[in-house]
């Protein structure tokens, strides 16, 4: 059989591929993230097996290397098993560490893209990540640098090549993340967006200049957009907590 490492998308359980709903209502077993939609877990048989790679700061988890073993192991043994993985499993995901794991093993592999939140979370705020006449590229940056990796994230590289900067998983790290690209060249008016939660109902949206970002405490799950694109609001997505409300806030 197949190990499948299928993206879930940003949250919004519509957003998941036509394949990855398909191969998860064939699933055996699902191995999946903290942040993905329950809601996904629900297109799953009555037999299915659930098994939660969740890490959460502070609790028990599974590491890397344990996730990887099980997907070995279960592929091994012949069942039809989905990694069911928040965004893109490619995309900050560790997707490429868990598909090396099952190539050396000799285990069947398929990689099923999804659309990650580094587009959909800004575009459920309003904010296209590219302008035709403006914003020329997009960089997506991590903003959780692994020390045991040795490597940082060049920040005066990625003030460099101009665009729309996008950062996952840097909520904690806001502040910092400014006070670097300032100290990089770019301006403190540089606009700069905050989803929370994006493409979920409970998606909260800051916008402000980027000096003030992470002035306040940024909540997690969050996406910054950094760039002029983060002046654009083009919002069509109305969240049912957010209706009647005028001000955009996060962590409301």
């Amino acid at each position: 059989m197949t190990v499948f490492l299928v993206g879930a998308g940003p949250g919004d359980p519509d957003l998941i591929t036509v394949k990855g709903a398909r191969l998860l209502a064939e699933a055996e077993v699902v191995v999946h993230d903290r942040l993905v939609n329950p809601k996904l877990l629900e297109l799953v048989t009555d037999t299915c097996e659930l098994i939660s790679a969740a890490k959460e700061p502070r609790k028990p988890t599974l590491t890397q290397d344990q996730i990887n073993d099980v997907l070995v192991e279960r592929g091994l043994a012949g069942q039809n098993v989905v990694r069911l993985k928040g965004g893109d499993p490619c995309v900050f995901a560790r997707g490429g560490e868990e598909a090396l794991a099952l190539r050396n093993a000799g285990v069947r592999f398929e990689i099923v893209p999804g659309i990650s939140s580094a587009i959909a979370a800004p575009a459920y705020a309003g904010i296209p990540v590219t302008m035709r006449h403006d914003a020329l590229a997009v960089t997506i940056v991590t903003g959780h640098e692994d020390p045991a990796s040795g490597r940082t994230v060049d920040w005066n590289g990625v003030a460099a090549v101009g665009g729309t900067i996008v950062v996952l998983m840097g909520a904690a790290r806001a502040a910092g993340i400014s006070t670097r690209l300032r100290d990089a060249g770019l301006p403190d008016h540089t606009p700069a967006a905050v989803v929370n939660w994006g493409t979920y109902e409970h998606q909260t949206v800051w916008r402000g200049a980027l000096a003030d970002l992470g002035a306040e405490p940024v909540p997690s799950p969050s996406v910054l957009v950094i760039g002029s694109v983060a002046d654009i609001d083009v919002s069509w997505f109305e969240p049912p907590a957010a209706e009647g409300s005028q001000a955009e806030t996060v962590g409301s």
